[in-house]
Parts: C-alpha cells; structure tokens; sequence
C-alpha cells in the first residue's frame, strides 16, 4: 500500500507540512510506504486551459498535456498510490496558489469528448477503493473552522469525480499561537488519522 502526502504551503518547515508528515508517519506506522511532495519544490505550470489532455488519446489512463513540466511524473505517482493526503494553509479563503496550480494540473486524469455536454470524467475510476483526507491550517481559531471549508472544497472536488471517499477534513487553528501541549496533542491526532487511513483502505481493498 502506497500513500502519498501533497502538501501546499509554501512553508516547507510549518506546522502544516509538519502535521502532513505526522500523517505519513501515522501510515507508515501501520505498513505503508509514504512520500510527501512539497509542492512548492515542484516545477508546476499553470494549465493554459487547452483541453488538448482532456480531448485526445482517451485510450490512456493519463491524458498527454503539453506543458513539460514535473506534472506528468506526479500523475503517474499519483495513479499507482492507494491513498491520498491533500494538506494546505489557508490563504485568503481559499487554497494557496501552489495547491491551486497543482489541483488544475490534474487535469489529464480526466476526458471529455469534443462539443459532449456535461463535465469531464474520470479516466480511471477508483470505485471507493482508495480513500483520502484533507487537512487545512489556519491563523483562525478552530471554532471557525467553517472557514477552511472553501479549501476543502477545492482539495476534495476531483476526487468525488474519480470515486475516492474523503474520510476526514481536519481543520487546525491558530496556528500562531501553538504552545507545547497543543502541538503534542495535534502530533497525536495527526498521526492517529494515518494509522486510520491505512485501515480504511485496507478494509476497501479486502470487499
């Protein structure tokens, strides 16, 4: 089982990234092989919004783009992993650009015919077999919460097309003023929700 941590701050030693590792090693705990891609580290175009990956070669399980970038090595990644981390700050109510460009970039896992009515779907569908979480930080306090629901919704859109059930969206606030007992207590959950991810989709692999 693989599971793979795409984090979206451009902070890649914040607490946001640190609790996406807490994850990962939560998973790994329970016998999953992890990596974590630091988005911001990537070179990721933004899509010029072509269509070309959506239109042609439909026989593929990956659409061909043709911006040549670290995109099409993350997809293919992407496609062989059996779960997914989706981790990002809050930025502005929404998610930050780097996350943003990365969402829009997955693009080519989808595809359309020409002038069809209706959204694009998925090349690959997961049937539930995968399974994701989302995690967003943010200078709000947790009662707030409601605020990262937009980023939320950016994070989780694609998956709800390509049939891969989100389990949980945490929200950690006030993240500006975290003392020790807080961040050992988010440690703890963080890494709590890895082990449960693993089992999740260990329990969606064996029906």
């Amino acid at each position: 089982m693989k599971i793979l941590g795409f984090m979206g701050s451009p902070r890649t030693r914040g607490l946001c990234s640190q609790f996406t590792e807490s994850v990962l090693k939560g998973a790994a705990s329970a016998g999953a092989e992890v990596k974590q891609f630091n988005l911001v580290k990537y070179k990721i175009t933004y899509c010029r919004g072509c269509y070309k990956c959506v239109y042609g070669n439909h026989e593929l399980s990956i659409g061909k783009c043709p911006l040549r970038d670290d995109m099409a090595g993350i997809l293919k990644e992407y496609l062989e992993a059996d779960g997914y981390i989706m981790a990002c700050p809050v930025y502005d109510f929404t998610v930050t650009s780097v996350m943003k460009a990365f969402i829009e970039r997955r693009f080519p896992m989808f595809y359309k015919t020409k002038g069809a009515i209706g959204i694009p779907d998925a090349r690959v569908k997961q049937n539930f077999k995968k399974k994701a979480l989302l995690l967003a930080t943010g200078s709000a306090r947790e009662e707030f919460a409601d605020m990262a629901e937009p980023c939320f919704e950016v994070m989780s859109g694609h998956f709800m097309v390509e049939e891969v059930e989100v389990i949980e969206r945490l929200y950690v606030g006030f993240i500006h003023n975290f003392d020790e007992q807080r961040y050992a207590e988010k440690i703890q959950q963080t890494f709590a929700l890895g082990v449960r991810l693993v089992e999740e989709i260990a329990k969606a692999q064996d029906t």
